[in-house]
């Protein structure tokens, strides 16, 4: 048994990762949700890239995108994804790495119906991560597709929801001189019983 205390105490990592979470939002200034979302390409090459937390599941972390972006489409095809939570104000970060897949259809209805007016427009508007002319073509996309849509567009087909169901999640706190606390949960599965390990600063 690891022993852990304070900040690192509890037997679900999910609610650990909350429980910052929530305390990053009492802290820091802008997006505590904000996270390096890592994926790679069809030849292995990285990419990363800050995108919004939107929830912590009981299985998963979500966060939404364009699915036809550069990251939507390296999700889709290998099917895995490392994410960074990183809290400057605590001194302290998450990393998660696992299997990326698509949420429900009614998670992703459910929280484009809840974004405001002008981001529903510019899901429909933006061909995310593909070249674009001027700002100039941007603005007519929004006003073209604001005219077609109105006021309650439906989620474009091509924008929702993915959850990242973790095989391995560390928690890592600053410490004096260096000394950090990190510690490492991993399973090979992801329906299997969590290993937890104190890992070295």
């Amino acid at each position: 048994m690891v022993d852990r205390s304070g900040i690192f105490k509890g037997d679900d990592p999910f609610r650990i990762a909350q429980s910052w979470l929530d305390a990053a939002g009492e802290n820091e200034p802008n997006d505590p949700n904000a996270c390096a979302l890592a994926t790679v390409d069809a030849s292995g090459l990285p990419n990363v890239r800050m995108v919004l937390l939107k929830s912590i599941e009981a299985d998963g972390f979500v966060f939404f995108t364009n699915y036809d972006s550069r990251k939507g489409q390296e999700i889709i095809a290998n099917g895995k994804a490392a994410l960074n939570l990183h809290w400057k104000s605590l001194r302290r970060q998450i990393r998660v790495r696992g299997i990326a897949q698509k949420t429900d259809t009614d998670v992703s209805d459910n929280y484009f119906a809840s974004r405001p007016l002008g981001s529903r427009i510019g899901a429909w508007a933006s061909k995310q991560s593909q070249p674009l002319p001027d700002k100039a073509a941007l603005i007519k996309a929004v006003a073209v597709a604001t005219a077609k849509h109105g006021k309650n567009p439906k989620r474009p087909e091509n924008w929702g929801g993915f959850i990242i169901t973790p095989t391995e999640i560390e928690f890592w706190a600053d410490g004096a001189f260096r000394l950090h606390d990190r510690f490492r949960w991993s399973r090979k599965l992801t329906n299997e019983i969590w290993k937890i390990q104190r890992l070295n600063p």
